[in-house]
């Protein structure tokens, strides 16, 4: 497996500057969280700092890397190419980084649409993508301020934003967002 300095080699070389900065925010945030809830900081800060290693590569690039690694590459991600980058930044992970760590990966893939059952890791990943410090929009400091008291209803609260914007948007949802929203309902309902 990569160190982590050859992995900030490799996305100093393959992310624009902007997103190699997110990337560095991401993975703070990530680490914060890890401590708060007390999961293994080097993974966050290690899934934090790769979640968007494929985000710069064309729709194409992405597509051959889906298919070559025998992926199934459906109508979402031909309709959304942006949610390509989660799944191919895990095979990148995986192939490339030498990142043999399940719980790793799937929080690389996974950090653009959730899923249902999500581990601590997973949900750290995902949310704080949605949080770093860069990240600004109506509501932002209210989620940044709920994360540490119930990561569960803030994860849920992100849930439904990213799908009002994405109907807003005349797009269509991934089915893992939706299960990802009724999962963690139904949860609360137990």
């Amino acid at each position: 497996m990569w160190n982590k300095n050859q992995i900030i080699k490799f996305l100093e070389k393959n992310l624009d500057k902007q997103r190699f900065e997110h990337s560095l925010r991401v993975m703070d945030t990530a680490e914060k969280l890890a401590i708060h809830y007390g999961i293994n900081v080097e993974k966050a800060k290690i899934a934090g700092l790769i979640h968007d290693c494929a985000k710069n590569m064309n729709d194409e690039e992405m597509k051959n890397i889906i298919i070559d690694n025998n992926y199934n590459y459906n109508d979402i991600y031909i309709k959304t190419a942006a949610l390509m980058h989660g799944l191919v930044g895990g095979i990148i992970a995986k192939n490339i980084m030498g990142i043999e760590d399940q719980e790793i990966l799937n929080s690389v893939i996974y950090h653009t649409t959730g899923r249902e059952n999500m581990s601590m890791l997973e949900k750290i990943i995902y949310i704080s993508d949605y949080i770093e410090p860069m990240r600004k929009f109506e509501g932002i400091e209210n989620i940044r301020n709920m994360v540490y008291r119930d990561l569960d209803e803030a994860l849920l609260l992100t849930f439904d934003r990213t799908i009002n914007y994405i109907i807003s948007k005349g797009q269509p949802l991934h089915l893992d967002t939706i299960k990802g929203r009724n999962f963690l309902i139904m949860k609360k309902c137990r």
